[in-house]
């Protein structure tokens, strides 16, 4: 007889720990702080607002993401252009309109055969058109992203950056409010879990800029007009009117895009402006020997602080050559060339001293030699422009490629603890470069150095995800050892204690964390999936089969749900349900290893051997050199 295969295991993606609390500042402003007044939503704004409104709209901000219509798409759907395919996983990928409704279409030949077909209907479009359109699908309020992205620069489909060279996570990329939180305006998050969502806005609004604005709506209703020709109007910011640090921090909230380490308790939506960016979080990005025109499409901020003009100026911010109300595309390119001579073009810095023939080719535009356009290293097909601005081109030496790592830079604080850095290598460890060891080499220096200052609760921590990291489990034991899981109240570090605990062959104590993972965030369902299978390991059945169902009626395209439940039906000789399980859960994952051996070993047991030789050939055509599905095979075959 062949082995029945089971469990599947579900993958699990970086997060932020605890931190030390943050002193919180003081603002005139009275919107900044006072937690009493709301966010209104722009519709509210547009009352009296019209003109700036209908301007900034059409900006990248305003147009940043939106309900998946023709009107929103920049896309060409014509049969030449609007088809991928995914030459490193062997699908293939056809968005198109039915019914006004997007769909996005994976399917996989053998011949002239379809042997594989997904259809997935997409819900939003996030992306101006400037650069992108990608693309998002609701499942009961989860959202994740669909694995191809139309480039308007190129004018070409292709794998959605992060998708490509075999890294395509197809249909299961979380949309979580980091993202979120960067593309659209304040929305209403499921609390306990990773990407549900109440409410989407439709783009990002004022009140991102400005903040919550219920005290102005109040005191405008009430009649209560300040003449800003004479002063401020305290009740909501006008970035206009912070210094130039505070006016960056609003820039730089999305603008400075890489390994954001949030503070304790704070989340993505809780940095308002008026704020200084590091009372909610702290930006780091990796800084590198050579390769400096390398960069990230969104790290302008980065970029421009790396600038003498920067450096030396003291007032150079954002809005210094951006009007945020008006797109770029409407932005006349004298505006950009006054910024420059309004430092530039004085007594004491005189202007350009290039050739006037090479001026007049380039019609006197400062940006097209100083600020020219480069591609980015995590966006395909895009070309931006460089906000480093710099007299000279770059030499050889600062170009080409990358030589040597130097280390983590915050763009944010110039004076971050120790416990905070750790944390930062410690996140592009998991996030990008997780063949690195020297990364939590680096981690473990400063959680070493910080240790004394810190209390053995939030140090433990670290310690245990940084144990979590180097697969270390009996260290990451020895830490939490007198810690008992009603008393923890963080999910990831819950888990991570259920891991080790799993790993060292003590199912008990793991369903115990697992559970308590499960518990404190009860909608992210990769700890409710760890819990039903710490629980089928203790073959409580009953139990892990409701974890399972409920899974499923929160999210019914959840595949390693369907696997397990498909696996427990085998068990108990519900072939039918077996079946319906284990088929929906290969039409989400055709490739599913574990998926694949259930279905032939299902197919072997009610009599089917041809259907279960495919499957096994299914698997050894991906894996040549599987063990298991030879083995399997073989037996069949000599049966």
């Amino acid at each position: 007889m062949l082995a029945v295969i089971a469990i599947t295991l579900p993958a699990f993606f970086c997060n932020q720990p605890l931190q030390k609390e943050v002193e919180q500042h003081s603002s005139a402003w009275k919107n900044v702080y006072d937690t009493s007044i709301h966010y209104v939503g722009m519709e509210k704004c547009r009352a009296c607002h019209e003109p700036v409104y209908q301007d900034f709209i059409k900006t990248g901000m305003g147009k940043s993401w939106d309900i998946a219509t023709r009107e929103k798409s920049s896309a060409d759907f014509s049969p030449h252009h609007a088809l991928v395919y995914d030459y490193k996983l062997d699908y293939y990928y056809k968005p198109y309109w039915q019914d006004d409704k997007l769909q996005i279409m994976e399917y996989r030949l053998e011949g002239k055969d379809t042997v594989h077909k997904l259809v997935q209907q997409i819900d939003y479009i996030v992306g101006s058109g400037q650069h992108t359109n990608s693309h998002i699908y609701n499942s009961n309020g989860y959202l994740h992203q669909a694995p191809i992205t139309f480039y308007t620069q190129k004018g070409k489909w292709d794998m959605a950056p992060g998708f490509e060279n075999g890294a395509s996570s197809r249909f299961s990329r979380m949309i979580q409010m980091e993202c979120m939180s960067c593309h659209n305006g304040l929305l209403e998050f499921v609390e306990g879990s990773r990407n549900k969502y109440l409410t989407v806005k439709n783009g990002i609004d004022c009140e991102r800029c400005h903040g919550p604005g219920s005290l102005h709506v109040q005191q405008k209703m009430a009649g209560n007009i300040v003449d800003t020709s004479k002063g401020p109007d305290y009740t909501i910011v006008n970035p206009a009117r912070l210094s130039t640090e505070l006016q960056n921090n609003v820039c730089q909230r999305c603008h400075l895009q890489g390994i954001a380490v949030l503070n304790d308790n704070k989340t993505f939506f809780d940095f308002r402006p008026g704020m200084k960016l590091s009372e909610v979080m702290n930006v780091f990005m990796p800084e590198y020997e050579g390769g400096k025109d390398k960069m990230i499409m969104a790290s302008h901020v980065e970029r421009m602080k790396k600038s003498d003009c920067f450096v030396n100026s003291g007032k150079m911010s954002c809005i210094t050559c951006h009007n945020p109300h008006v797109s770029v595309k409407f932005t006349p390119k004298q505006q950009y060339i006054n910024a420059c001579n309004s430092c530039h073009g004085s007594a004491e810095q005189p202007s350009c001293t290039e050739d006037m023939v090479v001026r007049q080719s380039k019609n006197n535009d400062c940006i097209t030699c100083h600020m020219p356009k480069n591609g980015s290293i995590d966006i395909p097909h895009v070309a931006v422009t460089d906000h480093y601005i710099r007299k000279e081109p770059m030499s050889e030496k600062e170009v080409g490629e990358i030589s040597s790592f130097l280390g983590l830079q915050c763009f944010n604080n110039n004076n971050v603890d120790a416990i905070t850095k750790a944390r930062g290598f410690m996140e592009f460890y998991e996030r990008y470069n997780s063949d690195d060891n020297m990364l939590l080499d680096s981690a473990q220096y400063y959680l070493d150095k910080e240790q004394q200052r810190e209390s053995k609760e939030k140090q433990n921590r670290d310690y245990i995800r940084l144990s979590f990291l180097r697969n270390d489990f009996p260290k990451l034991l020895s830490y939490a050892k007198d810690v008992q899981p009603n008393a923890m109240n963080d999910a990831w570090t819950a888990y991570r204690i259920g891991e080790a605990y799993y790993q060292s062959n003590d199912i008990s104590k793991a369903v115990s964390w697992y559970n308590r993972a499960a518990d404190i965030e009860p909608y992210t369902l990769d700890f409710q999936s760890k819990y039903g299978l710490g629980l089928l390991a203790q073959k409580n059945t009953d139990a892990a089969k409701r974890v399972f169902n409920y899974i499923l009626s929160e999210n019914r395209n959840y595949t390693l749900a369907h696997s397990n439940l498909g696996y427990i039906y085998m068990q108990e000789g519900a072939t039918t349900m077996a079946f319906d399980h284990l088929m929906k859960a290969n039409n989400l994952d055709p490739d599913n290893k574990q998926v694949l051996i259930n279905l032939a070993v299902l197919s072997h047991n009610t009599g089917d051997d041809g259907k279960a030789q495919k499957y096994l050939e299914r698997i050894l055509k991906k894996h040549p050199d599987d063990k298991q599905a030879k083995a399997m095979l073989l037996d069949l075959m000599q049966q």
